[in-house]
């Protein structure tokens, strides 16, 4: 019986590495397909004769600490007043509605248009839908309340409509608080790879990409032939993005276009963004996949698209890769030699390709190249530490998303820290009660650690790194959730 466990361990190990390893040249290929829109250089399309008529829609709810600096920034975007109208979509249920109402009448005649809903039917997705029913504009950007539009992104984005197959037009995200702690520093390395890497080779292949649910613009009618906003999943944009695509619309995607935005800077904050935008992904997984693989796009789209759906899910296989190896390790320290030892080669190959993908981004997405490449040095492996600390907590959400188990849209607090005017303490949105997955968190590292000690103990070394990452992950997963889950008491 020992021995059948053993090896059932093994072949898990072995799976998921393989997993691993597909999901690592998905990745790869992206790289490949970022250094050639390089090579391609970029082209802008001209002015058009007439500006068209935009309508920027600002979903709200409780948004105490950021409202007022979205507004004051969106009056400050460079378009004919004439042709432009701002949609407050405001779903608020404190004092949010009447400081946003206060804030409005002091820029009159501003095109602000207030839309106050008693209830949050849908969520986000409903507030989004019903403000499209109204909205005067053939095309609609959209902005977060953590947000900061910049005053040329309207002229930026809109002349790319001028093809009139373009869909969607997707801005970079940039931050607005990227120093302010190590948390909000790993946030910005992994929104880079995405948004340098990732997003930039699915449009330079032609793959399928996504409209990020803010800091980007949609033709209206695009929208409407897709079937509108739907709140069956987690990631309206995620799920309207696949619709509209698999139409036939096309998507851009622009990185030298900034659109500014908060970091969460704690834990709790992280882990209900993380959660949400994980379990929405393995909603729209279930939903569009089927579809995807029985279309008539190419298998390298489809390919793509099919890691693009199931890219949450690799927290899954890497949680069970992680326990899978407590078992193997335990065999090799008892003496167990067999050719599958070499085999954790294969894991450390994808793990490469992984890490160069991070590595690249952050060069390219930095100005000092120097100083870039220290920095990538001694944040990636911390990095990469910490994503495998939250694998059971994104696992939980991945799971959830599959099997079709249905919570509400939680939105993430926003803190707007900079501005002097707010701090954690008194920060009236933090609610979030510690789960028992943090206590989980804290044993996994633990765990882990002992595994470190019996490889020093037993000279038996082969797991030595990876367990080494996984105790200090799951370790600084867990002392910064903890903090942060006080801080709402």
């Amino acid at each position: 019986m020992p021995e059948i466990i053993s090896y059932s361990l093994l072949a898990l190990y072995i799976l998921g590495m393989l997993i691993i390893l597909g999901y690592s040249l998905a990745l790869g290929h992206l790289l490949l397909g970022f250094w050639k829109s390089k090579r391609a250089g970029e082209r802008t399309p001209s002015d058009p004769i007439e500006w068209p008529r935009v309508t920027v829609q600002l979903p709200i709810f409780n948004e105490l600490y950021v409202a007022e600096r979205l507004l004051d920034a969106v009056t400050k975007i460079d378009y004919p007043l004439d042709r432009l109208e701002i949609q407050v979509l405001d779903d608020s249920t404190d004092e949010t509605s009447d400081l946003i109402q206060k804030k409005i009448k002091e820029y009159a005649g501003f095109p602000f248009v207030y839309v106050h809903r008693t209830n949050r039917q849908g969520f986000k997705a409903g507030a989004l839908k019903e403000g499209l029913a109204e909205a005067k504009g053939d095309f609609i950007a959209i902005f977060d309340a953590d947000f900061l539009p910049t005053s040329d992104f309207l002229k930026k984005t809109i002349p790319y409509f001028q093809n009139d197959h373009v869909g969607m037009v997707q801005t970079r995200w940039t931050h607005l608080n990227e120093k302010h702690s190590l948390l909000t520093r790993l946030q910005a390395f992994a929104l880079d790879a995405h948004f340098t890497i990732e997003q930039v080779g699915r449009n330079t292949l032609g793959a399928f990409i996504n409209f990020n649910g803010t800091g980007g613009v949609w033709r209206k009618t695009c929208i409407l032939d897709a079937g509108n906003w739907e709140d069956d999943t987690l990631t309206e944009d995620l799920d309207l993005s696949y619709r509209a695509q698999k139409k036939g619309w096309k998507f851009v995607y622009r990185p030298e276009i900034h659109s500014p935005a908060e970091l969460p800077p704690i834990m709790s904050a992280i882990k209900s963004q993380q959660f949400r935008w994980n379990k929405g992904g393995a909603e729209c997984a279930k939903k569009h996949a089927q579809s995807v693989l029985s279309s008539k796009f190419s298998l390298k789209t489809k390919l793509h698209a099919v890691a693009h759906l199931f890219n949450s899910s690799i927290f899954l296989v890497i949680l069970m890769v992680s326990l899978a190896s407590i078992g193997v390790a335990w065999m090799g320290l008892n003496g167990f030699s067999s050719s599958w030892t070499q085999i954790a080669g294969l894991f450390l190959f994808g793990f490469a390709i992984i890490a160069l993908v991070y590595f690249v981004s952050h060069l390219y997405s930095r100005k000092r190249f120097w100083a870039s490449l220290v920095e990538s040095l001694l944040i990636l492996p911390v990095f990469l530490s910490v994503s495998m600390g939250m694998a059971l907590h994104n696992a939980q959400a991945v799971w959830e998303g599959l099997s079709g188990k249905k919570s509400p849209f939680i939105r993430t607090p926003k803190f707007n820290l900079e501005s002097g005017k707010s701090n954690l303490k008194t920060n009236r949105y933090l609610k979030f009660s510690m789960p028992l997955t943090t206590w989980i968190e804290g044993g996994l590292s633990l765990v882990f650690f002992i595994m470190v000690l019996l490889a020093f103990r037993y000279e038996y070394f082969l797991f030595l790194p990876f367990h080494a990452m996984l105790a200090f992950g799951y370790g600084l997963v867990f002392i910064t959730s903890f903090r942060s889950y006080s801080l709402g008491k």
